[in-house]
């Protein structure tokens, strides 16, 4: 694979290992995806969270076709085989937040992971070397 650079997205342990697994194909968020980057290849910036044992690293390639409000809680947990958020998860649904679901449309995990950028944030995520 050639060098290129990308824009990242950073998604917690241990929802992270789901979509590298491939058994989570909707991300979930309280907004909707930036237009901007659907069907657009970003760098998987894997984060440690609170039960990760490691750094910040990129581990691969994901794409999203789109995504779609969740209109109630009820909707919401129908569609937990997809996006696999339980109630006793940290992302669970809030009535205090929308909740969006991202369509995972591909994820390719890299050969060996790499370091992200030293600083964090959409602002400095934009330039991840691959």
């Amino acid at each position: 694979m050639k060098n290129r650079k990308l824009t990242g997205i950073n998604i917690q342990f241990p929802i992270s290992q789901l979509i590298l697994e491939g058994k989570k194909n909707i991300e979930t968020r309280t907004y909707p995806i930036p237009k901007n980057y659907v069907g657009v290849d970003l760098a998987f910036i894997e984060t440690p969270g609170k039960n990760g044992g490691f750094k910040s690293r990129v581990v691969a390639i994901i794409r999203f076709s789109g995504c779609f409000q969740y209109e109630s809680e009820k909707q919401f947990y129908q569609d937990t085989k997809r996006h696999c958020v339980d109630k006793k998860s940290a992302w669970a649904w809030s009535d205090e937040k929308p909740k969006w679901g991202w369509e995972i449309a591909f994820c390719e995990l890299l050969p060996t992971p790499s370091a992200p950028p030293k600083k964090k944030g959409i602002v400095f995520t934009k330039s991840v070397l691959i």
